[in-house]
């Protein structure tokens, strides 16, 4: 079984793997010719077309063998190498590229198709070698089985002779498949090997293909370079000129700063000169201003003694009517308790006379109510009246008051030419006249005037109310007398009304507040505390070097709001503050805003200090007195500075809305009645009268579009509206041809008919020739006069037949309190087939509130039958009973129908209709009954059609007429034709079935003439179906995307005919079942999108298509707004220009005219506008010439200006598409050459598309309009952010909604806005932060309630790299004299694409240093390895090791040389410290180790096993003199240990070898002695111990080092348990000299 398995296996692998060859053997092609053909394929071709290709295929010869294809081959090898050869020099065309991309594929793919085939290969040797292996052992299993059946037989064991036979027959029949197998094997073996030199040929055709190929990749990514290059450039070149720029513009603000400081200079001399001008006169003032008070202060005292009269008087006033109210309600109680006698009485006497008890009270109540009112009105009129006669007189006490004033104003004229302090006076005094007497502001003044104390008590007193007006007109006379006494005639300050006196204007900020005559430091002290005060800060919070900046309290509610107040009423709010600052702080209040302190009372006590997050109670009084909408803030003082809350008083209104601004109907049949609720929603608190009627916006005039008959009337109910007033309009024929952009041409009639109200006047229609006449409500129309109207307008109907289709319910008008909501109910009655659209509006009596508008729309369906009744109500049911009911069906043709009545599927089991056919006579009735018997398994069966909650069954019932499928238009055919008159109709075809159809149309006349057409049609049947043939877009913005969704459906699964429809033409062959493709053919140029376009669907399947409707301004008109623009712009400048010259003349005549009368002439006169000249437009003005459209250029700023300028203006534009989809049997991916689609243009299905567009609500106005944000590149973890301005160009507030951007991602919405007013512009920050190397994309949505905005977000995430010089993590700056330098230098190249922004950070200048030199050393914790690369430091203090430069930006692929300087101030052979080369402030990119040693003297020695730790001590010893160490005599070794190993093996050993070094520092010092000596002595012990050192002396230069090598092999006499050591003396000579005791121990170490 195993082996069957792998057999199959094999050869599906074989299968699979021998693509090429398989199709090779049945097309007669070669795998070459197919790679050819995959290379230089096209793109795809359309249904019922040929490509080139196929044709080649054709053309061939069948007896063409493989060495023909292989010529091609080599000729198309030899064409692609010299196309490649003459393009070198070229930049290479995509196409190229594209050609370069698809040939590695192919290449790649029969490089793989041949790794595969290796791998068949020898698996298939494996199984074969096992199946060999099989066979042996089943050949010896048979021939032992076969032995022990012969030993058996002679034994006369028959039991075991027949077991072995057995066995012997399994073995023989498995030795047997065995061998089978192994022919299969070999077989397929043979074949494989024979398909793999098949594929080793084919690979050594492309050999010189491959090649070419790699060069081709060579140049294309030789082009990239270049390309990039040139950016980098082009970027340098704009970064210069930006430099420029910024220079200019620094020199500009400098030169505009000088010009500001000396204006300033000049402006603090003129202030001083004017306040010592002020000192002389400021006594008087003084003295002028304390009287004035002395006399204010005195009529307060008056002032108030009148107010405590009047107070006094008013509570006497308010006891007494305390007493008259208490009489006047026992004088009620008693006046009700005799009403109820009278009542009672009453009532006895109409029982005793046998009337109608209820119906005579009642008409004695509204009698009595009746004069109740009388009275109530007849005393309103009085007091109108009244008022009335003030405000007469008031008016004439003004009149004459103006008169008086103006008889003033004509004497003072009269005088002639008054001095110039007269005219000032004169001047001033009308001023204060007009201000004072302006009547606005004396409303105004009334109407925020502080209420006094009379004013406040209850309005029910009549006397409280005539003291209240008295003492109001007592103090407005005497402020009039004040005013009539005083003048300002004559100036305070007489100095400073005179011409002579040059008054100069002091800032603010440096007029001294201090009277003359303080001190300076009282001045100082005085204008500091006045800072402080105005400026409200007393001093900053700062809290752990945080300074707080904010509000400083929060308060809840942040708003403090008053709605829906009365006027009279008393409203308390608490809010709470909170200290939201960082510390201890203060609140004092301030205060509230000035227009509402005599509203606004508020209750505050300082509660002190208060700690961060404690709160506080503030409570706020309003007591309002004005009915008018109050806005302001409540402002207090902390101590960081001062806040304020606003505060709102709205009053009672009306906020009145519909639940829908849209009532549709939807389709109904013609005669039924339907009728739908529309909701008006009162939201305010004061409640107002509405009326529900037509929209006045068309003057009364209700439109619709009927395409079945000529004359159309929608009319709602309208009170006051008779019938003699209706109006009769005639019919109006059109057709519509719309173009080939939306819609094939197509034969449609549209009726457009006007129905006005009795006010309006009919005007003549401009869509024909028909004209509608008004009559009025009393006219006669003759029965001459019909006919005249009947032979100039055969088909329209009279008046009183005009049918009214769209009603109102019985509510029209009423009451709508606040709060509360009124359903108001709309009536279609469908009675001639059509659209009907009607308009209405509720207007109300609150002046306040603008009339809301709904529209009504409904489609008629012309059904030659329909149901009175639609909806049959069987009311409770049980089940397991039978209910029955009979619904009637009428019908309105001229002849017989055959109906056909069905019940939905799920309830077939519960419901049925009797009968299920029938015939209906013209122009008659038909009855059905209904059989209702619900079962208990009804909600199982019913589905959606049963509510379980309400158990409430709704059951859709069809009522389908048979064989109609002519309809003739308009008027079904029916209509008058008049003498040499002609008359078109419509004959409009419906197949239901896909065949032949033959009839005969008679047409007969009321003479009884008849007249008959033949007419012929095929019925067509597509092989696919679309699940919409109409999609409607909602309005979509421009630039933004709307998209609908369906499917073709291919349903043809069966070529049965006898059940189910098959798709054919007529009755030509049907559609072969199998896959069938499809095509949308968009029109260019249309902002509509179909995907896929074209595809193949399977039988039995679908396949979704997404249809994307995206509206664009077009270029064309763009460029031609641009041009017009242009054009503007330049009858501007040369208006501009004209005015400029006039101005110019005319100056230049004032000139003449002054030098003529001896005159200097102004400077103003020569100066000549700075805009104008300066213009760059000025001296092309006169001669310009428009720009065609075709010469502006998308990217420039006339473009942009002209994009910016239509979307703005855009009104909004609907379009209308019809895409045709062709239909094809067949798959259209396969690539067959002699298989051709087949295609008939009678299966096209057809798509209609209404695309409405509207303009954008949002638009980006930053970056030139576009809606995509290019980041470009950034290196990976750092951030960078960009500011985008969106623009609301609606005229509406917008409340903004953001898609959510990738969580993962590395784009991030850092501030997104709430709201956004009209035409207000607001900012959103995003920022880029990419996480790995690679292009990142996304989508931001702005979504608002109309429309959506896009933004493409784009950025490339780039991986900073580095190249350095420095080898290994170790820099060794090697032995340098102590207090000398030494450098060195190293290299980091960018390797990357984006400029790196570096910086050197070095470990011993670190911020946490201090912090790790706390830490006990690394020596002493024994970690696993170093970790403290910090070594020795200098005792100056100063670094040992220096780095330039220390930062910077390396350009990319560019490089930066950095030079390192090591300085040690003292001996030390452990200098190190840790170099970090850190990328964008953030990232190490490269750690290197710095590391240098210093001597005192030129010579050193390095190796040797480490006797002491890399730190020094904390104790500084000074360094020996040269003197001191001349004069020394002894100067102890130093020690050097030195351990050898040596390692034995079996067989032998490897001998032990270390090196010592010795080296001279170059330096300038140490002139004497230019090489250093060094010798080893005890060397006959070392020999003999085993030791060979080589050399044993020597001399070493200035700079160099040489080195001593030392090997050990073990003596003889060595004993391995005790380690071998030996000492010895290194001697060195330069400048001094230097003992070491090197100390050799050596040991066996066996492996």
């Amino acid at each position: 079984m195993e082996d069957t398995e792998f057999f199959d296996i094999c050869e599906k692998e074989q299968t699979a793997a021998t693509p090429f060859l398989e199709q090779g053997k049945d097309d007669d092609d070669s795998v070459t010719d197919q790679f050819w053909n995959v290379a230089n394929q096209p793109k795809g071709h359309k249904i019922g077309e040929e490509s080139e290709e196929d044709d080649k295929i054709k053309s061939k010869d069948a007896s063409e063998g493989v060495g023909e294809d292989s010529d091609s081959s080599g000729e198309s090898q030899e064409h692609h190498m010299n196309n490649g050869n003459n393009n070198n020099n070229k930049t290479m065309k995509y196409a190229d590229r594209v050609w370069i991309l698809n040939l590695r594929r192919n290449l790649n793919q029969l490089d793989n198709i041949a790794k595969e085939k290796a791998l068949t290969i020898a698996k298939a040797r494996e199984e074969l070698s096992a199946c060999q292996l099989r066979i042996e052992m089943l050949t010896k299993e048979r021939e032992c089985t076969e032995t022990k059946i012969e030993e058996k037989k002679e034994a006369g064991n028959i039991a075991a002779v027949f077991r072995l036979q057995a066995m012997h027959r399994r073995l023989c029949a498995e030795l047997g498949n065995e061998k089978d197998l192994e022919s299969k094997i070999a077989l397929m073996l043979k074949e494989n090997v024979y398909e793999m030199w098949q594929i080793e040929i084919e690979q050594g055709k492309f050999g010189s293909l491959r090649e070419q190929l790699e060069q081709d990749e060579e140049e294309l990514e030789r082009e990239r370079k270049e390309q990039a290059e040139q950016r980098i450039q082009k970027e340098k070149t704009v970064s210069q000129l930006a430099e420029r720029k910024q220079q200019v513009r620094k020199k500009k603000e400098t030169e505009a700063w000088e010009a500001y400081e000396r204006r300033h200079q000049k402006a603090v001399e003129d202030a001083h000169k004017n306040h010592e001008k002020a000192a002389q006169f400021l006594k008087k003032s003084m003295s002028r201003i304390r009287q004035k008070e002395a006399k204010e202060e005195l009529k307060t005292q008056e002032h108030m003694e009148k107010r405590m009269q009047a107070v006094l008087s008013l509570k006497n006033n308010i006891t007494s009517n305390r007493e008259t109210l208490r009489t006047l309600q026992l004088r009620d109680k008693a006046k009700a308790l005799e009403a109820k006698k009278q009542e009672m009485k009453m009532r006895g006497d109409i029982l005793a006379e046998g009337g109608d008890v209820t119906k005579e009270i009642f008409l004695h109540k509204q009698r009595i109510e009746l004069e109740r009112h009388k009275e109530e009105f007849t005393e309103q009129q009085k007091s109108r009246k009244t008022e009335i006669v003030a405000r007469i007189l008031q008016e004439e006490a003004y009149v004459e008051k103006q008169k008086k004033h103006q008889a003033r104003a004509e004497a003072l004229r009269s005088q002639g030419k008054l001095q110039d302090s007269l005219q000032w006076r004169i001047k001033t005094w009308q001023y204060i006249e007009n201000a004072c007497e302006d009547p606005a502001a004396t409303v105004l003044q009334k109407s925020w005037r502080t209420p006094s104390a009379c004013s406040l008590v209850d309005d029910k007193s009549s006397s409280v109310v005539d003291f209240s007006k008295k003492a109001l007109q007592d103090t407005i006379h005497e402020n009039d007398d004040e005013e009539a006494s005083q003048t300002l005639a004559e100036p305070e300050f007489t100095g400073l009304w005179s011409q002579e006196c040059n008054l100069y204007k002091m800032p603010k900020d440096e007029t001294d507040p201090k009277p003359l005559g303080a001190s300076k430091m009282e001045r100082k002290i005085f204008t500091e505390n006045l800072e402080k005060l105005r400026s409200g800060i007393i001093r900053k919070q700062v809290v752990s070097g945080h300074e707080f900046k904010g509000c400083p309290f929060y308060s809840k509610p942040s708003l403090i709001h008053f709605k829906d107040f009365d006027v009279g009423k008393t409203y308390k709010k608490k809010i709470i503050l909170i200290n939201a600052s960082y510390s201890v702080n203060f609140c004092k209040l301030v205060g509230v805003s000035e227009h509402l302190k005599d509203f606004i009372n508020i209750h505050f006590d300082p509660p002190g200090q208060m700690s961060a997050g404690i709160s506080c109670e503030v409570v706020v009084t309003f007591k309002p007195m004005i009915n008018e909408v109050l806005e302001g803030k409540v402002t207090f003082l902390a101590q960081n500075g001062s806040f304020s809350i606003p505060l709102k008083c709205t009053t009672k209104r009306c906020v009145l809305a519909l639940d829908k601004e849209l009532i549709d109907f939807g389709t109904h049949v013609v005669g039924e009645t339907i009728s739908r609720t529309i909701i008006l929603t009162n939201h305010g608190a004061l409640g107002t009268r509405f009326k529900l009627q037509t929209s006045t916006g068309d003057n009364g005039t209700c439109t619709t579009t009927a395409k079945s008959s000529l004359e159309r009337m929608v009319s709602p109910a309208l009170d006051g509206i008779t019938s003699g007033e209706k109006a009769s309009s005639s019919p109006v024929e059109s057709s519509i041809y719309e173009n080939k952009e939306q819609v094939y041409p197509v034969h449609t009639e549209e009726v457009t008919l006007h129905i006005s109200l009795p006010e309006s006047q009919k005007t003549e229609s401009n869509l024909g020739s028909s004209h509608i006449e008004q009559f009025s409500q009393d006219a006669l129309i003759t029965e001459a006069d019909l006919e005249t109207e009947n032979a100039q307008s055969p088909a329209e109907s009279p008046p009183e037949e005009e049918p009214i289709e769209i009603t109102l319910g019985k509510v029209t008008e009423g009451e709508i309190g606040p709060f509360s909501s009124i359903k108001l109910q709309i009536i279609f009655t469908p009675c001639v087939p059509g659209d009907v659209r009607a308009e209405f509006e509720i207007t109300f009596d609150n002046p306040n509130c603008k009339p809301l508008h709904f529209c009504v729309i409904g489609v008629s369906v012309d059904v030659p039958v329909w149901v009175p009744n639609p909806n049959v109500d069987l009311k409770i049911c049980m089940y397991d009973r039978l209910y029955q009911d009979c619904i009637i069906i009428r019908s309105r043709a001229k002849a017989a129908l055959r109906l056909k009545f069905e019940v939905c599927k799920e309830l077939s089991n519960h419901m049925e209709l009797l009968p299920k056919t029938g015939y209906i006579q013209a122009q008659s009735s038909f009855s059905v009954q209904l059989k209702f018997l619900p079962r208990h398994s009804l909600p199982e069966d019913a589905g959606k059609y049963f509510d379980t909650e309400t158990r409430v069954l709704e059951v859709p019932m069809t009522i389908k007429i048979a064989d109609k499928f002519v309809e003739i238009q308009p008027s079904d055919g029916f209509g008058t034709l008049l003498p040499l008159e002609s008359l078109n109709l419509d004959i409009i075809f419906k197949a239901n079935k896909a065949k032949e159809y033959s009839f005969e149309l008679t047409c007969k006349s009321e003479i009884n003439r008849q007249f008959k057409l033949s007419c012929k049609a095929i019925g067509v049947h597509p092989p696919l179906e679309l699940s919409h043939s109409l999609v409607k877009f909602a309005a979509t913005a421009l630039n933004d995307v709307s998209t609908a969704t369906l499917y073709v459906i291919n349903a043809h699964v069966s070529l049965n005919r006898f059940t189910h429809t098959v798709p054919r033409i007529g009755k030509g062959e049907i559609a072969p079942v199998g896959p069938t493709s499809f095509e949308f053919l968009v029109p260019e140029d249309s902002p509509v999108t179909i995907m896929p376009s074209v595809g193949t669907v399977l039988p039995g399947k679908k396949c979704l298509i997404q249809v994307y409707f995206r509206p664009v301004l077009s270029e064309q008109l763009i460029r031609e707004e641009a041009v017009q623009m242009l054009r503007r712009a330049d009858a501007q400048r040369t208006m501009l220009k004209k005015i400029h010259e006039s101005e110019m003349q005319k100056r230049k005549d004032e000139t003449v005219a002054g030098k003529k009368d001896g005159k200097k002439p102004s400077f103003a006169a020569f100066r000549q506008p700075l805009r104008v000249r300066n213009s760059k437009y000025a001296a092309a003005s006169s001669g310009f010439e428009p720009s065609k459209p075709e010469e502006i250029k998308t990217n420039s700023e006339e473009y942009i200006a002209a994009q910016y300028s239509l979307i703005r203006n855009f009104t909004g534009k609907f379009e209308r598409y019809i895409i045709p989809c062709f239909v094809a049997s067949g798959d259209i991916d396969e690539k067959r050459g002699s298989e051709n689609l087949k295609y008939s243009p009678y299966n096209t299905l057809y798509l209609e598309l209404h695309c409405p567009a509207v303009a954008p609500s949002v638009v980006v106005t930053s970056n030139n309009g576009k809606n995509m944000i290019n980041f470009g590149e950034v290196a990976v973890g750092h951030r960078i952010i960009e500011r985008i301005t969106i623009q609301n160009i609606s005229q509406e507030q917008l409340a903004l909604g953001f898609s959510i951007l990738n969580p993962n991602g590395p784009f991030l919405l850092i501030s997104p806005v709430g709201t956004l007013e009209p035409g207000e512009n607001q900012f959103l920050l995003i920022s880029f932060c990419p996480n790995e190397s690679k292009l990142f994309f996304e989508t931001l949505d702005i979504r608002t309630i109309k429309a959506t905005l896009t933004l493409s977000i784009i950025g490339h995430g780039v991986a900073p790299s580095i190249a350095c010089s420095v080898e290994g993590e170790v820099l060794d700056m090697g032995y340098v004299i102590a207090k000398e330098k030494v450098t060195s230098t190293f290299k980091i190249q960018n390797t990357s694409t984006l400029p790196l922004r570096y910086s050197i950070k070095l470990e011993s200048l670190s911020q946490t240093r201090l912090k790790e030199q706390q830490r006990l050393p690394f020596f002493i914790t024994s970690p696993p390895g170093r970790t403290d690369f910090v070594g020795t430091q200098n005792y100056s203090g100063l670094s040992v090791f220096n780095i330039f430069p220390v930062e910077g930006v390396i350009e990319p692929r560019k490089s930066q040389d950095f030079t390192v300087t090591f300085s040690p101030d003292h001996e030390s052979l452990y200098y190190s410290d840790c170099l970090k080369v850190v990328l964008f402030g953030k990232e190490i990119a490269r750690v290197i180790w710095l590391k240098g040693a210093a001597r005192n003297h030129m010579m050193f020695v390095e190796g040797g096993d480490p006797l002491d730790v890399p730190m020094e001590s904390l104790a500084i010893t000074s360094p020996m003199s040269e003197e001191a160490a001349k004069g020394e005599l002894e100067e102890p070794a130093k020690p050097l240990l030195l351990s050898l190993e040596y390692i034995q093996a079996e067989t032998s050993g490897t001998p032990a070898v270390r090196e010592l070094k010795i080296g001279a520092i170059r330096t300038a010092q140490f002139a004497s002695k230019k090489n250093v000596e060094f010798s080893l002595d005890n060397l006959p012990l070392l020999q003999q111990k085993g030791f060979t050192i080589e050399p044993v002396k020597g001399t070493v230069d200035r700079g160099q080092i040489k080195c001593i090598s030392v090997s050990w092999v073990p003596p003889a006499d060595f004993d391995p348990d005790h380690p071998l050591m030996v000492a010895a003396v290194l001697t060195l000579k330069g400048d001094i000299k230097e003992s070491y005791k090197v100390l050799f121990v050596a040991r066996v170490v066996c492996t």
